[in-house]
């Protein structure tokens, strides 16, 4: 019997699951124009069109839900059963994605204490982005600041997402007090990833200066991390995220409007999950309960 290409059924797998082209190839690391010739490969195989555009989005034809419908579990089965290969070997492998903020300063400078206390633990840590799920990918935990899921995914909060106005001691000696939010976007300001932070934070604060939208944006929240810790301007930070260098005093919060504050950082985890992965949640928990406040909801999403 003849298959079409296994990578052809995995771009469209992803595409079906979360009916958008960018998203499955930003979780299969390809770009949309590949997936899209995936697709089209997919649909010349077997002559009939599996996706129609419905708006500015994708939905599947009647052909396509039925391949959906039968190729999804084989592809979650061949991942149970590489799990468990694996697991005859007498290793066991933990693999953590973790959004990278949350990574170089809340998992990286602890994660030898885990290691220790399960010195036959692989510990395999990736970057995740923020629109990663765990139900798509090879992981057994998720660290992200997104917290939409699906079946069969626990999602638990860590800490608010509140992002505040900062800058270093340096630059707020050369500039002075800020006693306005009029003063704070008349500064430099830096950007995380777009400009939409300081967008919002500006409507927060009943501003519609345009000079928000200024400013350099960095695609890394570590690259922006470390210019605002350098002295090149105002920057809004996820506080809780950078609790430690707040503490330090390498960076001052200079006001008390947050941006995002009814969003959160989240750890993710299978409602089947390992017992290592179980300890690792925990001990992920009372590590970001040291420094910081968090809420603790369990939430099991798509349950019913």
């Amino acid at each position: 019997m003849r298959f079409p290409p296994l990578g052809a059924l995995r771009a469209f797998e992803a595409a079906a699951r979360l009916l958008s082209l960018s998203r499955a190839g930003d979780e299969l690391n390809v770009t949309h124009a590949a997936i899209s010739h995936q697709i089209h490969n997919l649909e010349d195989w077997f002559g009939a069109p599996l996706f129609r555009r419905e708006g500015r989005g994708i939905r599947l034809t009647t052909p396509g839900q039925e391949l959906f419908n039968r190729m999804s579990p084989l592809f979650q089965s061949m991942a149970d059963a590489c799990k468990t290969v694996k697991a005859m070997s007498g290793a066991e492998i933990l693999t953590v994605g973790c959004v990278p903020s949350v990574a170089s300063r809340w998992l990286a400078p602890n994660l030898a204490e885990f290691s220790a206390q399960h010195p036959l633990v692989d510990i395999r840590v990736v970057y995740a982005k923020p629109s990663e799920q765990l139900s798509s990918a090879d992981l057994d935990v998720l660290i992200t600041n997104g917290d939409n899921e699906s079946k069969g995914v626990v999602t638990r909060r860590l800490f608010s997402r509140v992002n505040k106005p900062v800058c270093s001691p340096q630059f707020l000696r050369r500039n002075g007090s800020f006693h306005s939010p009029e003063e704070i976007i008349a500064m430099p300001l830096l950007h995380d990833e777009n400009r939409e932070g300081w967008h919002d934070w500006c409507q927060i604060a009943g501003l519609t200066n345009s000079k928000a939208l200024s400013g350099p944006v960095y695609q890394d929240s570590n690259l922006l991390a470390a210019a605002v810790i350098a002295g090149h301007g105002v920057a809004l930070c996820p506080i809780n995220v950078f609790r430690a260098e707040i503490n330090r005093g390498d960076l001052i919060i200079v006001s008390d409007l947050g941006a995002y504050e009814d969003e959160g950082y989240y750890i993710k985890f299978r409602e089947n999950r390992t017992a290592i992965a179980d300890k690792f949640v925990e001990w992920f928990f009372m590590v970001a309960g040291q420094s910081c406040a968090f809420e603790h909801h369990d939430v099991a999403v798509g349950a019913n």
